[in-house]
């Protein structure tokens, strides 16, 4: 890593640093992370206590404080469950600058997706006693309501599809995709006739980007948006930018064995992914929506 200019985040994030490990810190050497379409990161290198310290930083405007907030305590809740995250070390904002800082890790080459498949059945295993979160968070850069309920059904109508239709409607989407959407939140009861889940702990974003593997091929999540929901719901990303390798399936099918119904109500769960990126970046995303609702209502005779 190289000595540079310093940035105009540093001496708030250097002060935080020192506040979260009881020493005094100052950044020695700073190197700039591509990747994110968000926000700016980096991987930062100082002394603490005279020994080296290595964390990685998100920064941003201060507006975006309260996305690394959430992102702080969805990393807290999956380490919590048992379940390898960096761990968070602090997150803040001044006036001009909002930023998180956690742990660094080395991410390495392909690891063993079985494990990373029975990671996630143990992140599932852990049960909330509603579905929801303690807070509402983000998904990617858009706002994700996650006010508690009993009832699934209710609760992915109106804290995950409705919101998206109605941004859908404000970035003027199309008079197909709304009134798609209507009919799909009436008939929803019957997509979801007979399902009843367990509230599980979601990470909420998991497609390949968002996981990784350690040295030694110890898997590793990251930029989480949790919360208790369906486990299927989760299960459903995974098939959506790519996949994972089958032995991801078939590790996480050894421990949560599928039910029927799963091939319909996944395309349920990545329309709200597939509606977030609509919203987002606009594209084909839109179409895809429309076909993946016009399945939908037709399975559900609506």
């Amino acid at each position: 890593m190289k000595r540079g200019a310093a940035a105009p985040w540093q001496p708030a994030v250097e002060a935080a640093i020192a506040r979260a490990c009881g020493a005094a810190f100052s950044i020695r050497a700073l190197r700039p992370v591509a990747g994110g379409c968000i926000h700016r990161a980096f991987v930062v290198e100082g002394l603490v206590a005279e020994q080296v310290a290595r964390w990685f930083v998100k920064t941003n405007d201060a507006p975006h404080a309260d996305g690394f907030a959430a992102e702080a305590d969805g990393l807290s809740a999956i380490l919590a469950a048992g379940v390898r995250a960096p761990r968070p070390l602090c997150h803040g904002a001044d006036d001009a600058h909002a930023w998180i800082v956690m742990e660094f890790v080395e991410l390495a080459g392909p690891g063993d997706p079985a494990r990373l498949g029975a990671q996630l059945a143990k992140l599932h295993a852990a049960r909330g006693d509603a579905f929801g979160w303690r807070r509402d968070n983000w998904i990617g850069a858009t706002p994700q309501r996650n006010a508690r309920s009993d009832d699934w059904t209710a609760f992915w109508a109106k804290q995950r599809l409705a919101p998206q239709l109605a941004l859908a409607r404000r970035n003027a989407l199309g008079d197909g995709l709304a009134r798609s959407g209507e009919r799909l939140l009436d008939v929803l009861p019957r997509v979801l006739a007979g399902h009843r889940p367990r509230a599980s702990l979601l990470h909420g974003d998991l497609w390949g980007g968002n996981a990784g593997y350690l040295a030694g091929g110890e898997p590793i999540v990251f930029d989480p948006a949790v919360y208790y929901g369906d486990p299927e719901a989760d299960l459903a990303m995974t098939e959506l930018f790519g996949g994972f390798a089958p032995a991801f399936y078939r590790a996480y099918r050894e421990i949560v064995p599928p039910e029927p119904g799963y091939e319909l109500r996944k395309d349920l769960y990545n329309l709200y992914h597939v509606l977030n990126h609509a919203n987002l970046f606009g594209g084909g995303y839109a179409a895809q929506a429309e076909a993946m609702m016009r399945r939908l209502l037709a399975a559900a005779g609506g």
